[in-house]
């Protein structure tokens, strides 16, 4: 587990690959929205699509906002409610 990105509006938690269990075949990400007080754990094919989003914005020098913006595209998925984090 570790700490990849935090800002004032998001975090997000990148998970290793682990072989023994299925959800994190290929690793996996939870991203948190602070304000709302919401996550979203994304493993499989879609951590796959957000580890390539993330690397093609990153060499675009983005700024938080910017980063930001990209994760606020999944705040609709986020239906976890973030009780102790």
């Amino acid at each position: 587990m570790n700490l990849i990105y935090n800002s004032e509006q998001y975090s997000v938690v990148e998970f290793g690959v682990d072989h023994d269990q299925e959800a994190l075949r290929s690793g996996g990400y939870e991203i948190m929205d602070k304000s709302g007080k919401r996550e979203i754990f994304i493993a499989g094919p879609l951590a796959e699509a957000f580890r390539e989003k993330v690397r093609t914005l990153i060499a675009s020098e983005p700024s938080v906002e910017d980063i930001d913006d990209f994760l606020g595209k999944y705040d609709a998925m986020m239906g976890n409610r973030v009780v102790l984090h």
